[in-house]
């Protein structure tokens, strides 16, 4: 294992994608929406919902989740983070832990460098793991 830190895009990207994880824990609307593209790029697959597209339709996505029941806290696994120019790319296992059970989602977050704001998500995907 190296001590060598990582290049600041990487530290950047890593900042960016737990604030992501963070808003969706605390069920912080504005914190969500601080963390998105705000355009018509901006593309949300939930596990089991259909494809968003849009940041309006991820947006409201994100209210109607909050707006539900439970609480979930996330442990993140398995993480990758690649950069090339003005977009970066996370992958990892969320371990969903939501009401006393605990679910394997395989997720992909996309981001990309803004002029003004740093790194936005622009796309996540979450896909349920199948346990055998």
């Amino acid at each position: 294992m190296s001590d060598t830190p990582p290049p600041p895009d990487v530290e950047a990207v890593a900042t960016a994608n737990q604030r992501f994880y963070d808003a969706h824990e605390e069920r912080d609307l504005d914190a969500m929406r601080a963390i998105w593209l705000h355009s018509d790029r901006a593309v949300c697959v939930h596990p089991g919902w259909p494809i968003l597209r849009a940041w309006a339709s991820v947006e409201e996505s994100w209210r109607r989740i909050f707006s539900g029941p439970g609480r979930s806290q996330f442990i993140l696994t398995n993480v990758a983070i690649d950069v090339a120019g003005g977009a970066a790319w996370v992958t990892l296992e969320e371990n969903l832990v939501d009401r006393g059970d605990t679910n394997a989602i395989a997720a992909t977050n996309i981001f990309v460098r803004t002029a003004d704001d740093g790194w936005k998500l622009v796309a996540h995907h979450g896909s349920p793991v199948m346990v055998s």
